[in-house]
């Protein structure tokens, strides 16, 4: 019996005496019945054994100018690979304009978004709901926000959760196509959260932050909370001071992990990240909130990140050198913040879980979800967080109760 070489492996091959009148041999390897032509080649290929490595060395190489190229696009970076988030192209001037047409704000949010988030829980806080009506968008395959018409099962049933639906404000299928509906129409990113005016079908804002002022304190002739104030003047100092660490080291830091195209950029990101958490942490040890005995926005901002931070930053964006559930007084503070009538309803884990590991093909190629962690389950978040105590200790004064 001869042989032949087939990428350097020996190949036996019968005599032409063997192969008369003989049945044909039954091949040793077991096909499913949708067997997969890639599986099915490579064991013909090379069996059991590991493909050869100029094979490896090759698809790695393909594989990482690919990633590059579409992290790039996904998460623009500097020469140094550190994530740089690009800026909103839609600002609020810093004075309500007096021509705002009340009667016709939409607000498009997504729920995987922490920007979008924000603005879900002001508008719940501050009893927007009749006034300013809501499209939630999802997260499509090819990256754009959609609306769906179909039903995503909530785990929880003992609350009125926010899920995507269709879009009621345009009855189109993409946001980007709400955001060309503007004269002139728009060639960028069609982000959430936006606030549109339907009658005129124009962009009001993109800017989260714009969006969450605008209703704490420019929507309140509408607003079924007026007398609640998170953003107090006498705080305004405070609550800047802490936007200023809370934005580009936590809200923005995780991003800056997650998305860092090089290992300087992703350890000195970390290494921000976690330093900033820790003096949070020993802050709160001794405030009931960021700014004393009062929620404000610089709270609202600091929970939409701590509430994704063990689903999602922990594991996907590499922030592994603790979990959220290591900080007692940051995780009792978020369980506190989540409990606030109306907030839990914004927090829909199945939907934030998707649109990450479902959506970030860069970060997950096989789109696989990992259950969610046991101390961001619904009952484990309602546990009592003891919280109220501190307010006796600051000042005697009794914190916010919503």
């Amino acid at each position: 019996m001869s042989t032949s070489s087939f990428i350097g492996s020996p190949v036996l091959l019968p005599p032409p005496s063997a192969a008369v009148n003989r049945r044909p041999l039954r091949s040793t390897i077991k096909m499913s019945s949708n067997p997969n032509p890639i599986t099915t080649l490579t064991k013909l290929l090379w069996g059991q054994s590991l493909p050869p490595n100029l094979l490896i060395a090759t698809a790695r190489s393909a594989w990482s100018a690919a990633w590059h190229l579409m992290m790039s696009q996904l998460a623009p970076s500097d020469s140094g690979g550190r994530y740089t988030r690009p800026t909103s192209q839609f600002r609020l001037p810093t004075t309500t304009n007096p021509s705002l047409s009340r009667q016709n704000l939409h607000l498009y949010a997504g729920l995987p978004c922490p920007w979008a988030h924000r603005t879900l829980i002001v508008h719940a806080l501050k009893g927007l709901g009749d006034s300013i009506p809501l499209s939630i968008a999802a997260p499509g395959a090819d990256g754009l926000w959609e609306f769906r018409d179909r039903f995503i099962p909530v785990p929880n049933k003992d609350i009125d959760i926010l899920i995507p639906g269709l879009d009621k404000a345009q009855g189109r299928k993409t946001l980007k196509e709400v955001y060309n509906l503007r004269s002139g129409g728009y060639n960028g990113r069609s982000t959430v959260p936006m606030l549109w005016d339907s009658d005129r079908k124009e962009v009001i804002c993109n800017e989260s932050y714009d969006i969450i002022e605008l209703f704490n304190s420019g929507l309140n002739d509408v607003a079924g909370n007026p007398e609640l104030d998170l953003a107090p003047p006498p705080l305004k100092k405070k609550i800047d001071e802490w936007n200023r660490i809370i934005h580009p080291k936590i809200n923005n830091g995780v991003y800056r992990c997650g998305f860092a195209q090089s290992q300087e950029a992703y350890n000195s990101s970390v290494k921000e990240l976690f330093s900033s958490l820790d003096m949070v942490e020993e802050h709160l040890k001794g405030s009931r909130y960021l700014c004393g005995d009062t929620l404000t926005l610089a709270d609202v901002c600091l929970f939409t990140t701590l509430i994704r931070f063990d689903v999602v930053y922990n594991v996907l964006f590499k922030c592994t050198k603790k979990k959220l559930i290591e900080y007692p007084n940051l995780h009792g503070y978020m369980r506190e913040i989540y409990q606030i009538p109306g907030i839990a309803e914004t927090c829909n884990f199945g939907a934030i879980m998707d649109g990450y590991y479902k959506n970030l093909f860069p970060l997950n190629p096989g789109g696989i979800r990992p259950i969610i962690p046991s101390d961001c389950e619904y009952e484990v978040l309602l546990n009592p967080h003891n919280r109220e105590f501190l307010s006796s200790i600051e000042n005697g004064v009794e914190a916010l109760v919503l």
